[in-house]
């Protein structure tokens, strides 16, 4: 059993902001396989598949770990099985980079797994930086058309990798 976690925040007025990355491949993951969200365990919005679970986190992006936790817990799944999904401001819009381990950087909801839970496979989503912003502004900001175009396919190669995590086929760290 695999579980994949996108991250994000649970209120509507978060979902089509950079910070909710995370949660819009996993959504794209389950509509491409013909599933839907439609129970909650673990303070977390699941769905499952065949041999994997989907979950969106019904808590704050930085008490990520509080849900992650209680779904290793529930479902006794090993660190290695679990795959986090989410936003990265230090890399390109549309980038994807898949980790075995490593550290959090920038990035409080991943920190907060880390703290709680241990390290984890990871799979991020480059989503650029505007300088011209403060950070939270930035990654609390709504994605433009342009922005989308590049994050929709960005969107679909992260599906390809998390196939291949699910099927024990990526055991290695890959950029796209």
């Amino acid at each position: 059993m695999k579980i994949i976690v996108g991250l994000g925040n649970p209120e509507g007025k978060y979902t089509n902001t950079y910070h909710n990355v995370g949660f819009s491949v996993v959504d794209f993951f389950a509509k491409q396989n013909g599933l839907k969200f439609s129970s909650t365990k673990c303070k977390a919005q699941i769905c499952k598949g065949e041999d994997f679970i989907l979950a969106k986190p019904n808590t704050y992006m930085n008490l990520s770990g509080d849900s992650v936790y209680e779904l290793k817990k529930y479902f006794k799944v090993p660190f290695e099985n679990i795959l986090i999904v989410l936003d990265d401001i230090d890399m390109p819009k549309g980038k994807i980079r898949f980790r075995q381990a490593g550290s959090a950087g920038t990035h409080n909801g991943l920190r907060d797994i880390v703290n709680k839970v241990g390290v984890t496979p990871r799979l991020r989503v480059g989503i650029g930086r505007d300088e011209r912003m403060d950070l939270k502004d930035y990654v609390l900001s709504n994605i433009d058309q342009a922005s989308k175009v590049v994050l929709n396919q960005s969107y679909a190669n992260a599906c390809d990798l998390i196939e291949k995590f699910i099927a024990g086929e990526l055991c290695q760290d890959t950029t796209i």
